[in-house]
């Protein structure tokens, strides 16, 4: 292979580490961009690459590193301050990411998925409406954008409007009907309109896209708890505990599980865990003794 005789182009091989994430070899894809970047340290696309590859990999510090060498080394760089803009969202620092997809913005306005990312911030900091509108410009700019569609139909169940909600997430699924995110958002809005048969299949539907959905496990554990089905939805939480340890909302789905099965003593623990993961946790259901 060219890779391995000496060739000197950084762009092959950046390229190259684009097409190994796409195709899943996280490992090597970050070898090959690193090469990248030993042949052209100011390289900022290759950073950026290198960045979204260890974000993969679930390293996000180092990821956040990338990005801010890639900006350090090519400040008009659209992508890498939306791209910094998600990570620093991922640890939690909100008001830092809502300005990292505003400049993105501000040097590309017709970026479609930095006023969706923009749309996920407000969401998380509670500001819906402005939220919606961000999606809502992302969908003008790009009407076939499955992801903001989705998004959009997050917003509008966290606004009340669920028959809204449902239309958007079933045009996310037209456009992209292999989208297990979109099955899971359609499957909680179904739940909250009554209809747990079509609920529960949505769920299982994400399931079988993407088996290691931890979210999607405990969402179905909520509708197998609402339609009766205690033991079959105390699997599903375990399991969504399983592929994701520090899951708060689990812990607590399962709580009130054990709670109507009856395991009072354990599902305290769940609660437990639950305000240990997550302090302050809304929706902690402290067990109290009966007088």
């Amino acid at each position: 292979l060219f890779i391995n005789k000496g060739f000197k182009d950084e762009r092959v091989f950046s390229n190259y580490g684009k097409i190994l994430r796409d195709v899943g070899n996280l490992k090597e894809a970050e070898i090959f961009t690193g090469n990248a970047i030993k042949i052209n340290p100011n390289f900022a696309d290759a950073h950026s690459n290198l960045g979204n590859i260890l974000r993969d990999l679930g390293n996000l510090k180092e990821a956040e590193s990338s990005y801010r060498k890639a900006i350090e080394l090519k400040p008009d760089f659209a992508e890498a301050h939306s791209n910094l803009g998600n990570i620093l969202k991922d640890i939690g620092h909100l008001k830092e990411a809502e300005s990292s997809h505003r400049k993105a913005i501000e040097l590309r306005p017709d970026f479609a998925e930095a006023y969706s990312n923009l749309g996920n911030i407000l969401g998380d900091l509670g500001i819906l409406k402005e939220a919606e509108s961000s999606y809502r410009k992302a969908l003008e700019l790009k009407p076939g954008f499955a992801e903001a569609h989705s998004n959009l139909g997050k917003i509008f169940k966290d606004l009340g409007n669920l028959k809204e909600a449902e239309s958007s997430q079933r045009k996310a699924l037209e456009l992209k009907p292999d989208f297990a995110e979109a099955h899971s958002n359609l499957g909680n809005i179904l739940r909250d309109l009554g209809n747990l048969k079509e609920a529960e299949l949505s769920q299982r539907k994400a399931i079988e896209l993407k088996p290691d959905f931890a979210e999607a496990h405990s969402n179905l554990g909520n509708i197998l708890r609402d339609l009766g089905n205690l033991k079959e939805a105390e699997l599903s939480q375990r399991k969504a505990i399983e592929l994701k340890p520090n899951f708060a909302n689990a812990y607590s789905n399962l709580g009130n599980i054990l709670r109507d099965l009856g395991n009072l003593k354990e599902a305290e623990n769940s609660y437990r865990k639950a305000l240990e993961l997550k302090p302050g946790f809304a929706d902690f259901n402290p067990i109290r003794e009966k007088s």
